[in-house]
């Protein structure tokens, strides 16, 4: 599908990518991955079209279409959401348009008989069979599921985009890029903006109706969801893989541990090779040898190592001064805009020491109740700081805040306190801004080295309890998992807002969980959550075929006949599924195959010109959509089921 040859981009002196080549086949769906500022975004700029490399080629047929989603974009805020998304259907509004000009015309006419006024009808019955085979009947409800599925409202369709704030802007711009269906869809750090149960819903289409992708991420648990391949950048070379990240992460290291050995066992035989010869260059008896063992280093292949980028960001953060045993306790906690309850009743007490996850939709008030703790909006209730509590926030726009005009170093200089001000070169070191990173600009920072210049900024500041609103946006995984292992040591308190599951994994030992207006308790792991929560909503839905009483993983008292038939029934509940999974798959396969058929009798001109086959073709696309679509159903469904066993 698309091919790129041998490319090449330099900045000056330094070399971005040396002379890379690649080629995305059907149904790729394809990991970007590493280190900021490997160039990950720009290769995506230049498969979209919009960077030019400075050698080298993309090849891309023109019955190829490419999307692509940038992490930064200009958002043009003057329609309501669903008239945005309807953007994504251009060519078939035009179609409309053309389809009524053409019947407004044969309206006027009266020459009934004439060549010309079959023609047009002509025209407008295969504009019409054209329109209904690309789905122009129907693209509103594929828009609404779309919309729901990133974690829109039906109530939100109507209101203007300029309402919602950057992240939620960003989503609309996912949706129409989703709608059009692009051949090749490049995303870039698309779960930024998204919650824990978008980002599910967008695993799930990529994995079931996406065609090839090339997706960066630093999103581990969406990574491995979604890509069967990966492909690594690293000094400005090019390591294909055709194997998930895990996997990859695994090959990667055996390879790299078979080219040392390989390269230690070739050394020695070189150097014993090299001291024969200068032992024995001299004697007559031994020139034969000797000139034999010259000949045979001129035509040993050397073995070269694949070069690592060894730079590692280093994180500790300072000793946690002393402070009380119970840092934050709320009481009644309320905060209403105008009509609107974001949440109410929030009562909770944050143990010295705990390290805890706030989770839910975008919109639920997390951030909100963050702004509350650090007392920079009103509220109704109490919020109580323990003794010498000092807080330290990090912001989900933290990196945006900073100053474009200062260099690197100023940055941190006017941040910077007393003697600390004295190993800012230091401290900019262990942080990659050693030498002359430390003079460059804000301005032409990346998003991770921004993220990271942020996270010194928060590590100036001595304090006893963290607050981090989305800390491993931009962040590239490396640098993640130092962030995640410095959080684990930090003897103070933490909270954590995070949609992204790895990096909470193992982190926090506490979730509150943000919806209805309501802030919920829950024991355990960011993982045990997600899996009680299926729990939940699955007993939800079958609480009228089953007798049992659910709160949140816990079954209410019962007696063991009731016990035996709740199993069963959920047992003829797996069963009946997975059969009706089965039926789908193979209508699903039956419908393909007629698909297949009736576009290889499209491809000949008879074919084309029969008005009835376009009809049928379009019939059996709405039928393999709505087939596709219970088939998904079903499987999420039977995931469900299979979980409460």
């Amino acid at each position: 599908m698309v091919s790129v040859e041998n490319l090449t981009v330099e900045f000056g002196s330094f070399t971005l990518f040396d002379s890379i080549s690649f080629v995305v086949n059907k149904k790729d769906r394809i990991a970007l991955v590493g280190r900021n500022g490997a160039g990950k975004s720009t290769l995506l700029r230049i498969l979209s079209g919009s960077f030019v490399a400075s050698s080298g080629s993309v090849n891309i047929p023109k019955d190829i279409s490419v999307g692509y989603l940038p992490q930064q974009m200009e958002l043009v805020d003057k329609n309501s959401v669903r008239e945005e998304a309807e953007r994504a259907f251009e060519h078939i509004h035009r179609m409309e348009h053309e389809i009524e000009r053409i019947n407004n015309l044969l309206a006027q006419r009266t020459d009934y008989e004439s060549e010309d006024y079959h023609k047009l009808i002509e025209q407008t019955i295969q504009l019409a069979e054209l329109h209904k085979m690309l789905g122009g009947n129907n693209y509103q409800a594929e828009l609404e599921r779309t919309l729901i599925g990133l974690g829109f409202r039906r109530e939100d369709f109507d209101r203007q985009t300029a309402e919602f704030s950057g992240g939620w802007r960003m989503r609309v711009e996912l949706a129409k890029l989703l709608l059009r269906k692009p051949d090749v869809l490049l995303l870039d750090e698309p779960t930024n903006h998204l919650d824990i149960e978008s980002i599910q819903w967008l695993e799930t289409f990529i994995a079931t109706r996406a065609n090839a992708g090339i997706l960066v991420s630093h999103d581990r648990a969406f990574i491995n969801q979604t890509a069967t391949r990966t492909i690594e950048i690293e000094l400005g070379r090019l390591y294909d893989y055709k194997v998930g990240y895990d996997a990859y992460v695994e090959l990667r290291r055996e390879r790299r541990e078979q080219q040392l050995r390989a390269y230690e066992n070739q050394q020695k035989k070189l150097a014993d090779t090299e001291a024969f010869i200068e032992r024995f260059r001299y004697k007559a008896s031994k020139a034969v040898q000797v000139q034999s063992r010259i000949k045979q280093l001129e035509k040993i292949e050397r073995i070269e190592v694949d070069e690592v980028d060894t730079s590692a960001l280093r994180l500790k953060f300072p000793p946690a001064p002393s402070s009380g045993a119970w840092p934050i306790i709320m009481e009644d906690v309320e905060k209403i805009y105008g009509n609107h309850v974001v949440f109410s009743n929030v009562n909770l007490t944050i143990k010295r020491g705990e390290k805890l996850g706030f989770v839910g939709k975008n919109g639920e008030g997390k951030t909100t109740l963050l702004r509350c703790i650090a007392n920079e909006i009103s509220y109704t209730g109490k919020i109580m700081l323990g003794h010498q509590v000092r807080i330290a926030w990090f912001a989900q726009d933290e990196a945006s805040r900073l100053d474009n005009n200062l260099t690197v170093f100023e940055t941190i200089d006017q941040a910077a306190i007393g003697d600390v001000r004295t190993k800012i070169r230091d401290i900019l070191g262990a942080f990659m801004f050693g030498g002359e990173a430390s003079d460059k600009k804000v301005s032409v920072l990346s998003g991770g080295e921004r993220s990271r210049l942020a996270m010194i900024r928060l590590l100036l500041k001595p304090a006893n309890f963290l607050i981090l609103d989305e800390p491993t946006n931009h962040l590239d995984m490396r640098s993640k998992d130092v962030l995640k292992s410095a959080l684990a040591a930090f003897s103070g308190t933490v909270i954590v807002v995070s949609h992204d599951r790895e990096f909470m994994d193992g982190l926090v030992e506490k979730v509150y969980e943000f919806a209805n207006k309501r802030v919920t308790e829950h024991i355990g792991g960011i993982y045990e959550f997600l899996e009680r929560k299926k729990i939940s909503s699955l007993r939800e839905l079958d609480a009228s075929a089953s007798s049992t009483s659910v709160v949140l993983g816990e079954t209410a008292p019962s007696s063991s006949k009731q016990s035996y038939a709740a199993q069963k029934e959920l047992v003829r509940m797996i069963r009946k599924h997975e059969k009706a999974l089965a039926d789908a798959e193979a209508k699903i396969s039956a419908i393909e195959a007629s698909i297949a058929s009736l576009e290889a009798d499209l491809a000949t001109p008879e074919g084309a010109a029969k008005a009835d086959l376009y009809a049928r073709h379009a019939d059996l696309k709405a039928s393999l959509t709505a087939e596709m679509d219970e088939w998904t159903r079903l499987g999420d469904a039977l995931e469900e089921l299979r979980a409460d066993t």
